[in-house]
């Protein structure tokens, strides 16, 4: 290309570029004094919502409440119940209390024999419900599961006797498997929760595994439970106990949010 053609096309882009730049020294610039007040003030437009929001009217919070009503009318269905029988028939026995607390994970079962005050402790966070699979064929009949639940069993004495056992147990399909036995000779540090207790067990020698001692040691202790409840019947209930709470406050949950979304 020669030259004349090249400024013959670049002539005319450089009278628009000092046109423009002319406009611009042209054009007056407004003070930030002297600007108007709603022009100072003006707030950008949020592309995403037009609508004020309003606290607790999210188009959401119906169709969320609904699906929560349908549950809970689907458990109460089921056949839920407050109080099932087979927990009237077992406080009706008379032998043990039940201290559980709207809540809180953890279910304790107490009693006396003797001298001795007995605590059988276990949580509901051990329930696991198992997921069998089915590929091409229904399920049939669902079985009962037995789930394994642990329990921290405390045999204590009146505060002059020294010391408390504490059992780790296991209670799964009729019966406790026992894994530890340990003595302390501070019965607090048996029972107690705290951090304090929590260091002070730390290092303890707290006995051998219930399965290393010898078979005639371990048939005793074991005969020991059984004289003082610690047998079959509680070992049924609590599983079925667990489960039980597991429901009531899955159920205390539903209408406890639910009631938060309809505020």
């Amino acid at each position: 290309m020669s030259l004349r053609s090249l400024r013959a096309i670049t002539g005319p882009l450089r009278v628009l570029a000092a046109s423009r730049s002319t406009a611009a020294r042209a054009a007056p610039r407004i003070s930030s004094a002297l600007a108007p007040r709603a022009f100072m003030n003006a707030q950008p437009v949020r592309a995403f919502s037009l609508t004020p929001y309003v606290r607790g009217s999210g188009e959401t919070d119906v169709s969320l409440s609904g699906t929560l009503e349908a549950e809970i009318q689907y458990e109460k269905e089921a056949g839920y119940e407050s109080v099932p029988e087979f927990v009237k028939e077992f406080t009706k026995a008379g032998v043990w209390t039940i201290d559980d607390a709207t809540g809180h994970d953890e279910v304790t079962l107490k009693r006396s024999f003797g001298n001795e005050t007995i605590s059988v402790v276990f949580s509901i966070a051990d329930i696991d419900t198992p997921q069998s699979e089915t590929e091409g064929e229904e399920a049939e009949d669902e079985a009962s599961v037995s789930y394994p639940v642990r329990c921290s069993i405390t045999i204590s004495k009146p505060k002059n006797a020294p010391g408390a056992l504490s059992i780790d147990t296991l209670a799964q399909e009729g019966s406790f498997v026992i894994e530890n036995i340990a003595y302390y000779n501070d019965a607090s540090l048996a029972t107690d929760l705290t951090a304090e207790a929590d260091w002070k067990r730390r290092g303890l020698y707290i006995g051998p595994q219930f399965d290393h001692l010898d078979v005639g040691v371990q048939e005793e202790f074991e005969k020991f439970l059984d004289e003082r409840g610690i047998n079959s019947t509680v070992a049924l209930f609590v599983p079925e106990y667990a489960a039980h709470k597991e429901q009531r406050e899955y159920m205390k949950w539903l209408e406890s949010v639910k009631s938060f979304i309809d505020v």
